[in-house]
């Protein structure tokens, strides 16, 4: 349940210690988007959802923080309102790391509690026990250096001679900086944020900026967001900053602001190239509904790491490129309106946000071209040979993080997806997926997303989903076909490449051209070896396999095969069993065949038995006839053939 609270700013007299200074990197593509995000959350992994903050729900943050980005130090005051979920609490634990230290804790704005903060654990002890379902606060003052931990959850930096200071929690690590409650399960459903840092200095965070207080050499910036948040994507950053705003425009209702704080020293190349969040937005807007937070505000705020970090309203930003303002803008559908539930599950935030971007060439935005993006995505993936979009180790950030799999194939494997469905389904799917009651504003799996694509597309997706997101490896094709007058056979078959898949069954396109002729026909291939049949009007010249890239798919081959007869073609793709038979006989064809018409001869020639097979496996029923040997005779379009049969 979403509780909205408007409550009074506390006082401040806070003082800092300490000083830090990182390197700025640079970093452009998706690919430098990941291993900056690897390296980022080494050594977070390690932390898993405490069992001692898993029976409340947070209901409401207020922070108050006072910092100084020439200070390496944090110093403030965090009030939560939570309710029990499951048993009445006469404790109760926030995440936050031994290296700050507690003052106090204030019960109602006055009280102080008793508590113990031991293991990065704080455990307070209230007045009386909270029942199910009621709602009760506590205010936790504290302050101190956060811990160092690479890039680290709390950074501070210089730009052009001037100090900055930022925040960057995902996937655990907003204890170290502040006290709340870390999992996948439970969002903030509502924050107010108040930073107060030298008059010098803005502060950007989540949210509506409510308010600029001039308080003697200091300002306070307060920070207002409605919405639920994971405590992951709560953020500040605070520096010297110049500010501008674009806006998106909106059919019938009011633009999107998107609200820039950038160095000054980057203001105009900023200001050249914030087009490409406007358009990307459009287009997202149009595919897969309104932005979410649209109420309040998208933004930037510049900080001094390579990549970007798609904080809640507000995306963390080291550049300006079209790829790294596409890509963060995402997630601000897939990610923060809908997170995934697991970081098994993390391709549903960077497998999104991936081919989003990809879109974006698509529909002409961006210096690159679609195909181009295509190419180099399947090329990315198909460079090893194992590897799937599931991740069977949550341990690893590295494995969490692969921009080949959890990035590149993630986007393929939703491309394919859309190539499978149709667009129509494929993205009703999406939206559907995004709004759904139980998902929109929360946490997702996999699973909900297959759900929802399943019911928009009407098609069973269990053997896509085990394929291509459990499965590892890729398919590679040969494409033999030939032509017969004017009927043309085409036979594909498949090898993979990795065991975890036997075949990958996948709509496979084929353009054919000839004199003045140029058509893509679409097969349905479901084994290796199957052979399809159409009529074409003039001789075929090429085949082309593939031409949009819709398949993940790499090593391909079209060769022509010229033959006399379609029959002898065939006859190796024609099976019954068991022979021999007893009371019933299988028959497969293959599609390109059917219908079929069957006769069965016994061993004097007579005819003995006739249907028509109009099913790739159909059965025969010969338990009436007797003992003996038999001839079934198979007649279609594409020719003729005979196989020997014992009735035993």
């Amino acid at each position: 349940m979403k509780r909205i609270f408007i409550l009074a700013l506390l006082a401040w007299g806070i003082s800092f210690t300490a000083f830090a200074q990182v390197e700025e990197p640079v970093c452009k593509s998706v690919d430098q988007i990941a291993a900056m995000e690897q390296a980022a959350h080494e050594g977070l992994l390690d932390f898993r959802s405490s069992p001692f903050t898993d029976n409340y729900d947070i209901i409401y943050q207020r922070m108050e923080w006072e910092v100084d980005p020439a200070q390496y130090y944090i110093q403030g005051s965090v009030t939560t309102y939570f309710s029990p979920t499951r048993n009445e609490l006469s404790a109760f634990n926030l995440d936050l790391s031994t290296a700050l230290q507690v003052s106090s804790v204030l019960y109602h704005g006055t009280d102080q509690l008793n508590f113990s903060h031991t293991a990065d654990r704080l455990e307070i002890s209230l007045p009386e026990a909270v029942a199910v379902g009621e709602m009760d606060s506590v205010t936790v003052v504290y302050g101190g250096a956060p811990p160092a931990s690479g890039f680290g959850s709390f950074a501070t930096s210089m730009h052009n001679g001037s100090p900055a200071l930022w925040t960057l929690s995902e996937p655990y690590g907003a204890k170290e900086w502040w006290p709340t409650k870390q999992d996948l399960v439970d969002k903030i459903d509502s924050i107010d944020v108040y930073v107060r840092t030298p008059e010098a200095y803005r502060a950007a965070s989540n949210g509506l900026l409510m308010s600029e207080v001039q308080d003697g050499n200091f300002k306070v910036y307060h920070w207002q967001h409605r919405h639920p948040i994971p405590a992951y994507l709560v953020a500040i950053a605070v520096s010297n900053y110049s500010v501008f705003s674009a806006s998106v425009p909106v059919d019938g209702s009011q633009p999107i602001e998107v609200l820039n704080y950038v160095y000054p020293e980057n203001l105009t190349s900023w200001q050249n190239a914030i087009h490409s969040t406007v358009e990307s937005m459009t287009l997202y807007n149009q595919l897969f509904g309104l932005y979410p937070f649209a109420d309040e505000k998208y933004g930037h705020a510049q900080f001094g790491w390579g990549g970007g970090m798609e904080h809640q309203t507000m995306s963390f930003m080291g550049g300006n490129s079209h790829s790294l303002q596409a890509h963060e803008l995402a997630h601000q559908w897939f990610g923060d309106k809908v997170t995934c539930g697991s970081w098994a599950d993390i391709w549903l935030n960077e497998g999104f946000a991936t081919y989003l971007e990809g879109m974006t060439y698509e529909h002409g935005l961006g210096a690159n071209t679609w195909m181009n993006w295509l190419e180099g995505k399947i090329n990315h993936v198909t460079g090893q040979p194992d590897g799937s979009v599931f991740v069977d180790d949550t341990t690893s950030v590295n494995r969490i993080f692969s921009s080949r799999l959890s990035y590149s194939k993630g986007a393929l494997l939703l491309h394919m997806l859309r190539w499978k469905l149709g667009d129509e389904a494929f993205f009703q799917g999406i939206r559907n997926y995004l709004d759904a009651p139980e998902l929109a504003y929360g946490y997702a799996k996999t699973a909900d997303l297959q759900y929802y694509l399943e019911q928009a597309g009407s098609q069973d997706l269990n053997e896509f989903f085990d394929d291509w997101f459990y499965g590892q490896g890729y398919p590679s094709y040969h494409i033999n076909w030939w032509q017969d007058g004017n009927t043309v056979l085409v036979q594909i078959d498949q090898t993979t490449s990795h065991p975890s898949v036997d075949f990958f069954e996948m709509p496979v396109p084929v353009e054919f051209f000839g004199n003045g002729y140029n058509e893509t026909k679409v097969f349905d291939n479901t084994y290796s070896g199957q052979v399809f049949t159409f009529q074409a009007p003039v001789n075929i010249a090429m085949v082309r396999f593939d031409p949009d890239l819709w398949i993940c798919s790499n090593n391909n081959v079209v060769t022509k095969t010229e033959i006399t007869g379609l029959a002898e073609a065939l006859k190796a793709e024609v099976k019954a069993w068991p022979n021999p038979a007893h009371e019933q006989l299988n028959v497969q064809i293959p599609a390109a065949l059917l219908p079929v018409q069957a006769s069965l001869f016994d061993a004097t020639g007579q005819e003995v038995l006739q249907t028509s097979l109009r099913d790739e496996k159909s059965e025969v029923d010969i338990n009436s006839l007797p003992v003996g040997f038999y001839t079934l005779r198979l007649k279609s379009a594409g020719g003729s053939m005979a196989l020997p049969v014992v009735k035993e």
